[in-house]
């Protein structure tokens, strides 16, 4: 095993031996009982020869259960993909044989005892219809070792020591991606360092939109553009070099790393889904930062439903004209163009009959948000998530070109928004692990700083306990975000990666959050302390883009009709 350089011998009652040959074979056990788990919750919610959609929602919570324990899966699998490709490039140091082994400690034993699906809800094996004899599989030698000995206090004592003598590092541990990719991710650090970082918090704690000045740097760093294609004035690069700048982004405010996904969304729209006219239009702009989107999806009453959706827009010769109300619309006053879905087809109350259209606004102001006659709203006050602002919106006769149709035909809005989900997810998951990442600066930063009964607080097993853990979950996130990048880069169908991605990103956030408070203790409290703004932040990542909940139902829904 090459350890790059590293001393590995000081360490022998910490670190495993022939730790990747225990973890691969630990990988059989799991897929075996997760086989066991979707036959069984499968048999749950089968009716004749379909799944039906009512067993699944009285059997929510053996559904969802099933969706975190392929999470879990898809996080052990692609954990071992990540150490063997270190290994053989020999770049599998004591940091990250560390966090390798912490992390299948402590997965495999939350696998088999329990699996936290939010701080208030923990879904057991027994919970999917498994019982003692069908858990056996994870009572296997090399599973027993990991549980045993993988996650213990000396190995979370010793990560986080490493910690501190690398903690200049961009990631704790080698992220194993290829150098191109590191170099982007330094470009946005230091940006994030030097331009985003002094003034995040203030920003925040004054409810403040981002400054144009700092809009206008990131459209010059190509940040609008980067997966745009090159001949519509994009750069053409992949999902992961995506991820890579949303994350660092969003380490440094989430506010900052979330103004890509308004861009995101609306080429991803635009290019699947879009006339060539329209790309021609629209993409350049998109990709220089001149043109700046809102997406405008969400309504009062139907949340996550969005076939439910009433706003309509009806003909009027060549234009629409759109009346309905509409909320939660991030980024809104600034905005020159917003992606609306909306029902175009009368007498349907179901998906087909939505529409997208690309409806132009002029851009207001903080003050005067809104300029244009048949739309106006107001802003809705937010615990964090604040460098945009979020608002409702209502249109009365609001008038849409018609050119502006997207694809120039109707019924396709909902199915041309689909299409986005992929990218959406995974951009959000990358925003979570910067999130996760800034909380563990901000965590580990004070514990070393901070003296109680004589001696700094990361000296304390619990403090330098919960900091390596944090290391450790981040690493797993950061993982499982990059193979849903790459799956969507090699044109593979991954909303259910995504989905995962997204939905342990979340998790991994509030709880990086959580702790990272916990370590400022009294002072955590305290508005002046950023960590107070990155747990609101990091509280909005369970929401938005798919509830928690309706992600799990996704995946589940996706696994039990394979």
């Amino acid at each position: 095993m090459a350890h790059d350089g590293q001393d590995m011998t000081m360490t022998t009652d910490v670190i495993l031996p022939d730790l990747l040959d225990l973890t691969a074979k630990a990988l059989p056990a799991v897929e075996a009982t997760f086989e066991k788990a979707k036959a069984s919750v499968r048999s749950r919610v089968t009716e004749g020869e379909r799944v039906s959609n009512s067993l699944i929602e009285a059997n929510q919570t053996a559904t969802h259960g099933l969706a975190w324990f392929a999470t879990y899966t898809e996080s052990l699998r692609q954990m071992q993909k990540w150490a063997e490709r270190l290994d053989a490039a020999g770049k599998f140091g004591e940091t990250e044989h560390l966090i390798h082994q912490i992390i299948f400690g402590e997965y495999l034993w939350q696998m088999y005892g329990g699996i936290q699906m939010n701080q208030g809800e923990m879904v057991r094996l027994q919970d999917l219809g498994l019982a003692q004899d069908d858990m056996r599989d994870l009572m296997a030698p090399a599973v027993m070792t990991l549980t045993q000995s993988g996650n213990t206090q000396a190995a979370r004592t010793r990560l986080c020591d490493l910690m501190q003598e690398h903690s200049a590092n961009l990631t704790v541990g080698a992220s194993g991606l290829d150098d191109e990719l590191e170099m982007i991710r330094e470009q946005f650090r230091r940006f994030s360092v030097d331009r985003v970082e002094p003034h995040a918090h203030e920003w925040h704690l004054k409810d403040e939109l981002i400054p144009m000045e700092i809009i206008s740097e990131m459209a010059e760093l190509g940040v609008f553009g980067l997966t745009i294609p090159e001949e519509y004035g994009g750069f053409g690069l992949s999902k992961a070099s995506m991820c890579v700048v949303s994350e660092e982004l969003s380490r440094g405010y989430i506010g900052v790393g979330s103004l890509g996904t308004r861009s995101e969304i609306a080429a991803e729209l635009i290019i699947c889904g879009g006339t060539e006219e329209q790309k021609q239009k629209w993409l350049p702009s998109l990709a220089s930062g001149e043109t700046l989107p809102t997406a405008v999806f969400t309504e009062p009453n139907t949340g996550s439903d969005l076939g439910a959706l009433r706003t309509k827009a009806r003909k009027d010769g060549d234009d629409w004209i759109i009346s309905g109300n509409k909320t939660w619309i991030t980024h809104a006053a600034r905005t020159h163009v917003m992606t609306v879905l909306a029902r175009t087809i009368p007498d349907t109350d179901n998906y087909k009959g939505l529409s997208m259209f690309l409806a132009e606004k002029t851009p207001g102001t903080d003050a005067e948000p809104w300029q244009d006659a048949g739309i106006s709203g107001g802003e809705i006050e937010v615990l964090g998530y604040r460098g945009m602002k979020e608002y409702t919106l209502n249109f009365d006769d609001f008038k849409v070109k018609g050119e502006n149709l997207l694809g120039g035909v109707e019924g396709q809005g909902f199915k041309q928004l689909m299409q986005t989900f992929e990218s959406a997810r995974i951009q959000t998951a990358a925003r979570a692990v910067g999130v996760a990442q800034s909380a563990l600066d901000e965590g580990m930063a004070y514990a070393q700083t901070r003296n109680q009964f004589g001696k700094a607080l990361i000296n304390f097993p619990r403090v330098s306990g919960k900091l390596a853990l944090m290391a450790a979950e981040i690493m797993v996130a950061r993982q499982l975000t990059y193979f849903s990048a790459q799956e969507k880069d090699n044109d593979r169908r991954c909303d259910l990666e995504a989905g995962m991605a997204k939905l342990l990103g979340a998790r991994v956030a509030w709880a990086c959050a959580d702790n990272a408070l916990q370590i400022h203790g009294g002072n955590g409290f305290a508005l002046e302390y950023k960590i107070s703004r990155i747990l609101c932040d990091a509280r909005i990542l369970n929401i938005f883009e798919g509830a928690a909940e309706i992600q799990a139902q996704v995946i589940a829904r996706r696994l039990l009709d394979s």
